[in-house]
């Protein structure tokens, strides 16, 4: 039986751009960066304590290693206390935002990466 999701997967097709977004702009921690010489992954989470991780991986290294593979970014929902604060800093820090908007499980907003790949963040107590 699955008990927890340990990592997400994200194919990007610039890895050290992408590792400035998160870790820069969204404050993400960097929890590895290896390279075995044939593959480079990158390993953040929002927290030391964070269970779950994304990795960034190259695109279009994975593309040739597994061409059947979906290289799609899958739709991640973030959870935050402080929506308002965060929506601000995101906006401060030049992130592309989309509307703040009242759902009745709460505030939520979008965001894009630096390659246009879009997050949401949802406001949970």
């Amino acid at each position: 039986m699955i008990n927890q999701v340990g990592q997400i997967m994200l194919y990007v097709n610039n890895q050290d751009e992408c590792m400035k977004f998160w870790t820069e702009k969204v404050g993400f921690n960097v929890v590895a960066d290896e390279d075995n010489g044939h593959l480079r992954w990158i390993e953040l989470a929002p927290t030391a304590e964070a269970q779950t991780r994304i990795i960034l991986h190259n695109k279009k290294l994975i593309a040739k290693m597994q061409p059947e593979l979906n290289l799609q970014t899958p739709s991640l929902m973030f959870f935050a206390e402080d929506l308002d604060t965060l929506y601000k800093h995101y906006l401060d820090k030049n992130i592309k935002v989309g509307e703040m908007v009242t759902m009745p499980s709460g505030k939520v907003f979008n965001f894009a990466d630096n390659e246009d790949n879009y997050f949401a963040v949802m406001e949970k107590k």
